[in-house]
């Protein structure tokens, strides 16, 4: 399954990886230090680093399995929508500026929203001057495209 992203996005995700493998390793340090007080059935410092390394490695997992799927949104028609298109619509004579992006980089509230998300979804394979019907949990509503970039 491709992970459609900016090479922005892109590089947060290298970097969020580098953060969780230091993190890793200062984890691995405490686990190291708490096994050499002795005891580890009663030492809570272990069992607290344990699991902080379970989720940081979980963690880790899935930030490679996103940067080994992800799909840099490059090239983009300017004619039909698709991942990284921008695009203005008339939402019941409010004007809306929108990206379309992947889902882990989506952002509504700066105009970044997924291509899974009702609109963006609605949007996809649409051209400048079509009207859309987007179903939201308020209802039906009614958007007219008035261009994309």
């Amino acid at each position: 399954m491709s992970n459609y992203i900016t090479e922005e996005g892109l590089l947060k995700l290298k970097s969020q990886m580098e953060t969780v493998r230091l993190k890793l390793k200062e984890v691995s340090f405490k686990i190291k230090e708490a096994r050499e007080m002795g005891d580890l059935s009663e030492n809570a410092e272990y069992h607290q680093a344990k699991t902080e390394q379970s989720f940081l490695m979980g963690k880790e997992q899935e930030i490679e399995q996103k940067i080994k799927n992800a799909e840099i949104i490059e090239k983009h028609s300017v004619d039909v929508i698709e991942v990284g298109s921008f695009v203005v619509i008339d939402d019941d004579g409010e004007k809306m500026e929108y990206q379309i992006v992947g889902s882990d980089e989506a952002d509504p509230v700066n105009g970044r929203i997924s291509l899974d998300s009702p609109i963006g979804a609605s949007l996809i394979g649409r051209k400048k001057g079509d009207t859309i019907e987007v179903k939201t949990p308020a209802g039906v509503s009614k958007c007219k495209i008035l261009s994309v970039k």
